[in-house]
Formats: structure tokens, sequence, C-alpha cells
């Protein structure tokens, strides 16, 4: 979740009092990304989540949702999510063992 925007390189401050409780969901990430531990948890979604999006976008060639409305998008979001798994497990050799 964007919070705002930080300088590159820039010092960040860092907090070790927990949020207010009436925090909104922006207002709690922000918090939870001026822990210590906050910027290098952030980092690593490079690594994890991001290329997962690049796949999907170049290999499958997904750029925009066919459905309209939430609930459709959702679904059609969670069929391109499956598809994707799917085909991964399928090159990587994997076969289904039978009972």
């Amino acid at each position: 979740m964007a919070t705002g925007r930080d300088k590159h390189g820039g010092a960040v401050e860092t907090s070790s009092n927990p949020p207010p409780a009436d925090a909104s969901p922006k207002e709690a990430m922000r918090h939870k990304l001026r822990t210590e531990a906050g910027p290098a948890v952030y980092k690593m979604r490079k690594a994890i989540v991001e290329p997962v999006f690049g796949q999907i976008e170049e290999q499958r060639g997904f750029r925009r949702f066919s459905l309209r409305g939430k609930q459709n998008v959702s679904r059609e979001w969670k069929l391109v999510c499956a598809t994707s798994n799917l085909l991964k497990l399928f090159r990587a050799g994997w076969v289904l063992e039978t009972a």
C-alpha cells in the first residue's frame, strides 16, 4: 500500500511506538514501514511479488480485465492466477499422483 512519496536514498525516521488504535490502514502501513525491519521487508517485495505480475503480463498477455464489477474482476483474477500456477507446475514436471 502506497503511503506517500519518499525520496530515494533519504534517511528514514524510525519509530518503535505502536500505531494508534484508531489508525487507518494507510497510517498503520506508514508506521509499519517506519520500524527498524520495515524497509527490509518492503524491499523483498520486489523479489517475491512483483515478478509474478510481470510474468502474468508478458507470458499470458494479460493487461486488462475483460469483465466489469469488483466481484467479476475478482473471479477473473483468480482464474488468471490459477492458470499461471498450473502452468508453472506443469512446466516443472509435476504430475498428479492418483490414490
